[in-house]
């Protein structure tokens, strides 16, 4: 038996792999592979798991990956299971007081329900608890191994991870005296984001936004030293790793930024026009998964199928990060070029008749067969999503909603646009007037102070319970909170409409023509380049561990982009739907691994970039697109990765006691 973290030094061969397939490899080699050896005999094996740890090895591996290794079995370590003695287990499990007791239960005693286990935990063990598995003398020989994996996080992209802890933004910036429950979910966050480095043997920089105090005489409060908490606790996992872990680095490999949701309210809730962010925002999924309907049996009802958007998919692959306009152009064309290719498309579509076909063309049609049946499959969910996707923004008139939130974003609009779109189109729905409300505020959030904002309400209709989102997302940004204030009475329609317009971002698309509607980016685009750059204020985002000058200066440290040119506030301007497919501005397609992916062993250090709080699909588009420009890989990482629709709803439970995320619907 030995109590150690699992070594992942195989994973850094030659063969370079990136964040999600190093995360695959430890669980499916390091972990399941590792009862193949040693004293294990039995040919067949039970994988029993927890509830996060299920759904950790569910975001890596498939079911068919890990009957491939042999298990055919998964059980749940907290339902009555069936003894199978002859069996060997490998229990992949939270290092917790419960899971334990239920582990000693299992395998303790004259009759254990199987002939040997090896146990992986997903983070550190405490002492007492190793204790309690070490003081059952009988118990000890029936271990195969008993060791720290150090992998508790979701991988859900090749570039990205959550650490599951969805009710972040309730439980750190919710304004309450008791912090109890803040502290254990940072402690709990802390130790996930560590498991990461432990998994791809990196140590970083560790780099934080700093608390920000209007002057000397205000008290800093928890919740502004949220990434500071974060970054120390992150800090405290990486030392103890660096003595316990072999072949752990002794020296900085890589850069990690924590910060959190308050750099930027706007991401969260304008409209991203990409085919990805585009089908989590219009589309009733579930997840990544799309349900749709297709012909019944013998001329029956319609039949619902599911539809996994995902990795395995490369059509998604390629689409994903693609503006809608593009990624629609481009199915047919995909579909056309593929029935002129493939034999059985030809005959199927009647191109040529059977009776012409020779005994080699009818070999080559039958082989086409299962590439036709697959292909014609995925395209056609692929364009029957695009088609409906292309159905709302026109019957929702997304387009010019879509329009007026960037001219907000980029200075070319302002309060006057607002009140004039909200009156000209009642019918927009309330979710859309909501998020416009809210990028208003995030740009002004003085004018949503008193009058102004109760005045604002009434325009656009929304609930008080809307406006307690809109409130709430003021004070992430700093700004004084005024739910509390009366949202009833009387109220004179009196707007300040004659200030000067704000903007919210420079203008990065260039002179280049590009897609309308695609000028937006999220704050972290400007934050990953000064990392790349070494141009982070260090009074502003200071290093725990104070990263030497020179270290900028070495080869491995990444391309240093050039410094972009100067930017001048343009007037408002009509960009096309369509544009040419030659530029790339992340928005063309999968434009981060479309280059990359061969250039892997030419990158430099990765970048790690943490949201405190929830992310976007801009900012994990963002992330993809930077790894090919920067020549870096650069993963983001959060607490959840949130929709509009959800990210709105964890507002305005920010100042509930009784709701919960299941009690709000927008």
């Amino acid at each position: 038996m030995s109590m150690s973290d699992s070594d992942s030094s195989s994973s850094y061969g030659v063969e370079y792999k990136n964040f999600k397939q190093i995360s695959r490899d430890r669980l499916l080699h390091e972990m399941l592979r590792s009862a193949k050896t040693g004293d294990s005999k039995s040919t067949w094996k039970v994988l029993i798991m927890d509830k996060l740890t299920v759904k950790i090895m569910s975001h890596s591996c498939k079911m068919a990956d890990i009957t491939n290794e042999g298990f055919p079995l998964v059980e749940d370590i907290m339902k009555r299971r069936q003894p199978l003695p002859t069996m060997d287990a490998i229990y992949f499990i939270q290092p917790t007081r419960e899971n334990v007791i239920m582990f000693l239960s299992d395998m303790s005693g004259r009759t254990p329900l199987y002939r040997k286990a090896f146990v992986f935990f997903s983070s550190s063990i405490p002492r007492e608890l190793v204790m309690d598995i070490k003081k059952d003398a009988r118990l000890l020989p029936r271990i195969g191994a008993l060791r720290e994996m150090n992998l508790e996080y979701f991988a859900i992209d090749s570039q990205g991870f959550i650490t599951n802890n969805d009710r972040a933004l309730e439980e750190l910036f919710r304004d309450e005296e008791n912090n109890r429950k803040a502290v254990a979910c940072l402690n709990v966050m802390a130790t996930r984001v560590a498991t990461v480095f432990a998994s791809l043997r990196e140590f970083p920089f560790v780099r934080f936004r700093a608390a920000k105090s209007l002057d000397a005489t205000t008290m800093t409060t928890f919740r502004d030293l949220i990434p500071t908490k974060l970054a120390a606790g992150v800090w405290d996992c990486l030392m103890k790793y660096k003595k316990s872990i072999p072949n752990f680095p002794q020296t900085e490999t890589c850069e990690l930024l924590i910060i959190d949701r308050t750099v930027d309210q706007i991401a969260p809730v304008i409209h991203e026009w990409t085919y990805d962010a585009m089908c989590h925002d219009l589309l009733n999924m579930e997840g990544n998964k799309y349900v749709h309907e297709v012909p019944g049996k013998n001329g029956g009802p319609p039949e619902r199928k599911d539809v996994l958007l995902e990795d395995h998919d490369p059509l998604w692959l390629e689409l994903r990060h693609a503006h809608i306009a593009d990624a629609s152009e481009r199915l047919p064309d995909k579909m056309t070029n593929f029935i002129s290719k493939n034999k059985a498309a030809q005959i199927q579509h009647g191109s040529r008749g059977t009776g012409e076909m020779s005994t080699r063309d009818l070999q080559k049609m039958v082989q086409a067969l299962p590439q036709y049946s697959e292909q014609i499959d995925k395209l056609s969910i692929h364009i029957e999503i695009a088609g409906k996707i292309n159905r709302i923004i026109r019957e929702s008139d997304l387009r010019e909603l879509g329009q007026l939130e960037q001219d907000l974003v980029f200075g070319d609009a302002g309060m006057k646009e607002v009140i004039k779109f909200l009156t000209r189109k009642e019918d927009t729905s309330r979710e859309n007037k909501l998020r416009l409300i809210m990028i208003l505020a995030a740009i002004y959030p003085e004018k949503m102070e008193g009058e102004k904002g109760l005045n604002l309400m009434k325009v656009a209709r929304l609930t008080n319970e809307d406006m307690i989102a809109v409130n709430n997302l003021r004070m992430l940004g700093g700004a004084p909170n005024t739910t509390k204030k009366s949202l009833t009475g009387a109220l004179a329609l009196k707007f300040d409409i004659h200030k000067k317009k704000r903007a919210a971002r420079k203008d990065r698309s260039g002179e280049e023509e590009t897609w309308q509607l695609s000028r937006f980016y999220p704050i972290l685009e400007e934050l990953i380049e000064k990392v790349c750059k070494n141009e982070l204020s260090n009074e502003d985002y200071p290093c725990l561990n104070d990263p030497s000058p020179t270290f900028h200066g070495t080869p491995y440290a990444g391309s240093v982009i050039h410094n972009p040119t100067a930017h001048s506030m343009r007037s408002r301007r009509t960009p096309t739907w369509a544009r040419p497919r030659g530029s790339d501005d992340g928005y063309s397609s999968d434009s981060g691994l479309k280059h990359a992916s061969s250039d892997f062993k030419k990158m430099g250090q990765r970048i790690f970039i943490f949201i405190v709080g929830g992310a976007t699909r801009s900012e994990l588009r963002v992330c993809h697109k930077l790894t090919s420009k920067l020549k870096r890989e650069v993963i983001l990482g959060s607490s959840s990765l949130d929709d509009p629709a959800q990210f709105i709803t964890k507002l305005k439970i920010l100042s509930s006691q009784e709701l919960s995320l299941d009690d709000l619907q927008i």
